[in-house]
């Protein structure tokens, strides 16, 4: 039905022209409605994981995704690893939907055979000065429950890794890496088989609260990307949900703003990080373990993850990124370029514990954008999840700054919702 009012849309908004889609907001006599059960906005791997518990509920879903495919933004451009839930404040959801995603995802990976490696992780001090900041890494993860962490000196953790430097670690076997693009796509999958529709190359650009329920505005990705101006003022389809869960990603606070009802003072502010990756030219990984260093402002540090085939890859630094309008971050119009001179920062991070680095080995390789609720010098902050509780629109479930460990937690964050917020 909704696919069949989707095409009626279209071929309203094609004979309209480009004068009604001026119109005003408020002017929707003659645009097409559908109700809905439930809408998921946006198919990365946290959205299309609500999308497949809530299908397993029993639940109608509906995903909307503005790319032609799942998981073109943060989902597919991160470090892949699957996180123990060491460094999170005790009792945040981020440690609590960490802890609980881990074990969530490696059976579901077990289970539905989706390649992923338990490697193991190290996180290193350099130096006697970084002893300190290792055992308070320790203390915290102990609090969070990481129970199979363990101290070891620099000399058996370089016999561990006779290619790296420190003078003492930390051990995590749990971390691990998965081949995130299988996950969703096993995501995908299953959740089209229970029910789910995903309706690609669609855009949310609106909503308006409206009898004490939320109708989202919509339109064609491309209609939107060829429009001059800041933003298409006409949707081509009006839904009325039931439900609706903004996991957009980059762009979830955007568009919570375009919400008209939904109060602004409760949408967080928008902080961008982009983080670039490096990877080793022609070479063997010179590790089998995952290595950290201590974490700096922003991120966990210039680390080394390895893929499932055993390529090696460093990254990622932190750029605060200043610079970035509403709309670009609302269509995802980020420079996702790695220049080579960058090159130049990584080499004396990565020599830090791995001095053997030589010149020109290092290649670029892809980076991503981080969506940020703190900025440059702040305390990092939770994953934020609004239901009705916080903004006082039934049955709008927002998520803002799911960033790492988002792929590790997404299978718990599905749950925490459909528990939660999903009668």
């Amino acid at each position: 039905m909704l696919r069949k009012a989707y095409r009626k849309a279209r071929e309203f908004a094609a004979a309209a022209g480009a004068g009604a889609r001026r119109r005003p907001l408020s002017s929707f006599c003659d645009v097409p409605t559908e109700t809905a059960d439930a809408v998921v906005i946006g198919a990365g791997v946290v959205g299309l994981a609500v999308a497949r518990e809530l299908a397993l509920k029993g639940r109608d879903v509906l995903v909307i995704e503005s790319a032609s495919t799942f998981g073109t933004g943060i989902s597919s451009r991160n470090s892949e690893v699957v996180h123990a839930g060491i460094y999170y404040p005790p009792k945040s959801l981020k440690a609590v939907l960490c802890a609980r995603g881990r074990e969530l995802l490696y059976k579901y990976c077990s289970d539905k055979v989706i390649p992923h490696k338990q490697l193991g992780k190290l996180i290193v001090a350099t130096g006697s000065a970084e002893i300190p900041k290792l055992e308070q890494i320790l203390k915290r993860g102990i609090e969070n429950g990481v129970e199979d962490l363990r101290v070891v000196d620099g000399s058996l953790a370089m016999e561990m890794e006779p290619e790296l430097h420190c003078v003492k670690a930390l051990l995590s076997p749990s971390s691990g890496i998965v081949d995130s693009h299988s996950f969703m796509l096993s995501l995908v999958g299953e959740a089209e088989n229970i029910g789910a529709t995903i309706s690609y190359n669609t855009t949310v650009i609106g909503g308006q609260v409206e009898d004490n329920s939320l109708h989202l505005q919509i339109s064609d990705s491309k209609v939107i990307e060829n429009h001059e101006g800041e933003f298409l003022v006409q949707p081509q389809l009006v839904i009325i949900p039931k439900i609706v869960i903004n996991s957009a990603g980059l762009s979830a606070q955007h568009l919570a703003r375009r919400f008209r009802g939904l109060e602004e003072s409760i949408i967080p502010t928008s902080y961008f990080a982009r983080g670039c990756y490096f990877t080793l030219s022609n070479t063997k990984s010179p590790f089998s373990h995952l290595i950290y260093p201590i974490p700096e402002d922003g991120g966990l540090g210039v680390h080394v993850t390895l893929d499932l085939s055993g390529q090696v890859k460093f990254g990622p630094d932190v750029e605060w990124i200043s610079d970035v309008d509403d709309f670009s971050s609302f269509l995802n119009r980020f420079d996702y370029s790695v220049n080579s001179d960058l090159s130049s920062k990584f080499y004396p991070e990565i020599r830090k514990y791995f001095p053997n680095l030589r010149d020109g080995a290092l290649l670029p390789g892809y980076s991503g954008i981080r969506p940020k609720l703190s900025g440059q010098g702040q305390l990092p902050t939770d994953f934020v999840i609004q239901g009705e509780e916080i903004h006082g629109i039934p049955g709008l479930v927002n998520l803002f700054g799911i960033e790492s460990p988002g792929l590790t937690s997404s299978l718990a964050i599905a749950g925490y919702i459909a528990s939660k917020f999903v009668s």
